[in-house]
């Protein structure tokens, strides 16, 4: 789909799975934007090797940042960034500290959500580096806002391979899996973007509210763009 219109929107990028599924709710929910990728496939081998986060992956993201920030064409200077990977939470953190432009995390937007239903959440993902990011940052945000919540946090094993090997159908059967065999919870967050395929057979399965990443996140960037006023929404 041709999108004409703006704002321009950064989509940066540390697993090539992400991609589909952002530009799937983009075309959905706000076609008007205008959205460029920045892919390094690296970061997330890199940090898989290293087993935490380093100061040169910061910089490597902080980089990526700026350089989305500096672009301009069509649709006008990058009005806004999103990241699209939850293990590179740190780095999203210093991205922040350093662009003018607004930038939002992949999960922001869902994990308000499921604040807002508190109580016990189910988190699956099925990159094991975004685990501990993605359970600190959903924790830190109910702490913030005074809500009680218990976190049951799990990495789905095997299901990324399957979904790089191209065998969608496996990945899909081992995400419905794991998330029937989780204890029950007030809601399901589906905390990466490759994950939101498998929403509607979990929510089949499980009879739960299921909540996923790239419709949330679009919506989040819809509503901070249209708050600033500089944007046709």
């Amino acid at each position: 789909m041709l999108r004409t219109d703006g704002p321009r929107i950064a989509l940066l990028h540390a697993l090539p799975e992400s991609i589909a599924p952002i530009h799937a709710a983009f075309d959905t929910l706000w076609p008007r934007a205008i959205t460029f990728d920045l892919l390094d496939s690296s970061l997330s081998t890199d940090l898989t090797h290293a087993g935490e986060m380093t100061s040169a992956i910061v910089d490597r993201v902080v980089a990526l940042a700026r350089y989305a920030e500096s672009c301009s064409g069509r649709g006008g200077a990058t009005a806004a960034i999103l990241v699209t990977c939850a293990a590179l939470g740190p780095a999203i953190d210093a991205v922040k500290r350093v662009v003018k432009i607004p930038v939002v995390r992949p999960n922001e937007a869902t994990f308000e959500d499921a604040v807002t239903l508190g109580g016990r959440v189910g988190l699956l993902v099925s990159f094991a580096p975004s685990l501990s990011a993605s359970r600190a940052e959903l924790t830190a945000m109910a702490r913030q806002r005074g809500v009680s919540m218990e976190v049951d946090a799990r990495v789905v094993e095997g299901a990324l391979d399957a979904l790089k090997r191209g065998d969608g159908h496996t990945h899909d059967y081992l995400v419905t899996e794991a998330a029937a065999q989780m204890p029950m919870t007030n809601s399901l967050v589906l905390g990466q973007f490759s994950l939101a395929r498998a929403a509607a057979p979990i929510e089949q399965m499980t009879g739960r509210p299921v909540l996923t990443t790239p419709a949330s996140a679009v919506l989040k960037l819809r509503e901070l763009c249209a708050r600033s006023g500089q944007h046709a929404v």
